[in-house]
C-alpha cells in the first residue's frame, strides 16, 4: 500500500501556492529516513511574488502604531499556545525531537520571545531632541528598514523563525521567510497562524534550497538580509548582499569553549556540561562540545563525562527517557561520522564513536580525549553529540585554547574563584560568557557572536534595533 505524501506549499500574499513551475522537494523524517512530503522548489518567479508582496505591504506596516504592532505580535503568541500541539508534532516530524522536550524546553520560550518583542516595539529609545547647534533643534528617528529575507536552519527550525519574525515584524518591516529545504513543515504551520492575524503580504514563507535562497538575498527588493547558517554560507549572503549594500545579519558557526578550572565541583559540571553538549543532538552553534579541564582534575573529569555519555540515551520522540533525537539528514550523519573516522592516533573515544541503528540518523553520545590544538575535530564545528576534551595546565593556556578557533559565539567558565571568572570572562573573546553554567538563553538578552560566527544580535533590545535604521531630522528654530 502506498501512502499519500503530505503537500506543503508556499505562503505568498495571503495565500498558500505551489512552486510556479510545479517543482518540488522531498522531506524527509530524520527518525526513519523516510520521504513523508514534498514541498516546493521555489524559483525566481516564487522570489518575484513574495518579494512584490512584501514591498506592497511594506507601506501600510510600517505606519501602524507600535501599539498595534504589539497587539498583533500578542494574538501570534497566544495562537502559537492554542496551537502548540500541532507545532510540536510538525516540528518533531521536521527534526526528530523528542516530544517532551519539545513541548518544555522550546514551545515556552518561543511565545515569550515572540511576546517580548510584542513589548519591545513599544519601547524603542534614542537621544531626546535638543539643539546641538543654535537656532536648529535635532530629533534621532527610528524606522523599520523595509522588506527583510530571511533564512533560518534547519537545527531549529520553529525557534529560529521566531527569532527572525518576531522582531522583524515588530520593528514595521514586512517579511520573507525561508526554512531549511530539510525542515519546511513547522514553517509552513507558522504561516497558517500568523496568516490568519496579519494583513496579507506582511509575513510571506518560501520553501527551496541554497538557490532559493540565494536568489532572495540577490533580489533587489529586500533592504537586508539576515540567516542563522554555516560560515560558508553566511560568507555566500554577505558577498551577494554587498553588490547592491543590504544590510546583513548573521548568526554562524560556534565552537564553544568550555572552561573546567580545578575547584569545580565535577559531578555538577559532569552533569551540566553533558547535557549541554549533547542536546539537541549537539546540533546547536552554543552547545558545550570543546571541553577544556585543568590538568590535575583531567583524568576524573574525562572518567565522569565519558560515564554520563555512556548513560544519556537517543532515541524515537516519543520515547520519554531520550535527550536528544537524530542528526537532522544524511549528509550531518556523513559529517560527524567523518570527524570520528579521521581522528588522529594521539585521540582517544572514551565513549560513543558509532552510529545507532540502521534505520535514520541517530549518533551515539560520544567524548573524545588526548586531542591537541591544531587537530581538525578542535578547529571545526562538528555539531553533532560530540564532546572533545582537552588537558591545559595553566589560565593563560587555557585562554590560548579557548580563543584559538575562528568561531566566537558562546563559551563557559566553571570556578568557584570569582577574581578568575571575571578575568576569564573579560579575556575570552566570545559574544556570551557563561559562568558555572552552559547555554540558558533569555529573551532579554543579546545572542550573538564575533569573528567567523557573524554579526548583528539575536534576542532582546539589541536585536530589536538590528531591524530598524537612525534618521536625523534636524529643523530650524527661526
Amino acid at each position: 500500500m502506498t501512502t499519500e505524501l503530505r503537500r506543503l506549499r508556499n505562503y505568498i500574499n495571503g495565500e498558500f501556492k505551489d512552486a510556479a513551475d510545479g517543482r518540488t522537494i522531498d522531506v524527509v523524517n530524520p527518525a526513519t529516513g523516510e520521504v513523508y512530503a514534498t514541498s516546493p522548489l521555489s524559483g525566481q518567479a516564487d522570489v518575484d511574488a513574495a518579494m512584490e508582496a512584501a514591498a506592497a505591504a511594506f507601506p501600510a506596516w510600517r505606519d501602524t502604531t507600535p501599539a498595534e504592532r504589539q497587539k498583533v505580535l500578542l494574538k501570534i503568541a497566544d495562537a502559537f499556545e492554542e496551537r502548540a500541539e500541532e507545532l510540536i508534532a510538525a516540528e518533531c516530524e521536521n527534526t526528530g525531537k523528542p516530544t517532551g522536550l519539545m513541548r518544555s524546553e522550546e514551545i515556552p520560550p518561543a511565545v515569550d520571545q515572540i511576546r517580548f518583542f510584542a513589548g519591545a516595539a513599544r519601547l524603542l529609545e534614542g537621544r531626546s531632541a535638543g539643539e546641538y547647534m543654535e537656532g536648529l533643534t535635532s530629533i534621532v528617528r527610528r524606522e523599520p528598514v523595509g522588506v527583510c529575507a530571511q533564512v533560518a536552519p534547519w537545527n531549529y527550525p520553529l525557534m529560529m523563525a521566531v527569532w527572525k519574525f518576531a522582531p522583524a515584524l515588530a520593528a514595521g518591516n514586512t517579511v520573507v521567510l525561508k526554512p531549511s529545504d530539510t525542515t519546511p513543515a513547522s514553517t509552513v504551520l507558522i504561516a497558517e497562524i500568523i496568516g490568519a492575524i496579519v494583513p496579507k503580504g506582511v509575513f510571506n514563507v518560501l520553501c527551496g534550497d541554497r538557490t532559493t535562497g540565494s536568489a532572495m538575498v540577490e533580489h533587489p527588493v529586500p533592504a537586508m538580509a539576515s540567516i542563522t547558517g554555516s560560515v560558508r554560507a553566511g560568507i555566500q549572503v554577505a558577498a551577494s548582499a554587498a553588490k547592491d549594500v543590504k544590510r546583513v545579519h548573521l548568526e554562524l558557526g560556534g565552537k564553544a569553549p568550555v572552561v573546567v578550572f580545578e575547584d569545580t565541583d565535577i559531578a555538577k559540571a559532569v552533569e551540566d556540561i553533558s547535557v549541554a553538549g549533547f542536546f539537541n543532538a549537539g546540533q546547536d552553534c552554543t552547545a558545550a562540545t570543546r571541553v577544556l579541564v585543568h590538568e590535575s582534575i583531567h583524568d576524573e573529569f574525562v572518567s565522569q563525562l565519558a560515564k554520563a555519555a555512556a548513560e544519556t540515551k537517543t532515541g524515537a520522540s516519543d520515547d520519554e527517557d531520550v535527550l536528544y533525537g537524530p542528526l537532522n539528514n544524511e549528509n550531518q550523519l556523513k559529517q560527524v561520522t567523518g570527524f570520528v573516522d579521521r581522528l588522529p592516533a594521539h585521540a582517544k573515544v572514551e565513549a560513543g564513536g558509532h552510529r545507532v541503528g540502521e534505520k535514520g540518523y541517530f549518533y551515539a553520545p560520544t567524548v573524545v580525549s588526548g586531542l591537541k590544538q591544531d587537530d581538525e575535530i578542535i578547529q571545526n564545528e562538528v555539531f553533532g553529540p560530540v564532546i572533545t576534551v582537552q588537558s591545559f595546565t595553566d589560565e593563560a593556556q587555557a585562554l590560548e585554547y579557548a580563543n584559538g578557533v575562528e568561531y566566537a559565539l558562546a563559551s563557559s567558565v566553571w570556578t568557584k574563584d570569582h577574581a578568575r571568572a571575571m578575568r576569564m570572562s573579560k579575556a575570552l573573546d566570545f559574544g556570551c560568557v557563561w559562568i558555572n553554567t552552559h547555554i540558558p538563553l533569555v529573551a532579554e538578552m543579546p545572542h550573538g557572536g564575533f569573528k567567523k560566527s557573524g554579526y548583528g544580535k539575536d534576542l532582546s533590545a539589541y536585536g530589536f534595533e538590528d531591524y530598524t535604521r537612525v534618521k536625523h531630522v534636524m529643523t530650524s528654530l527661526g
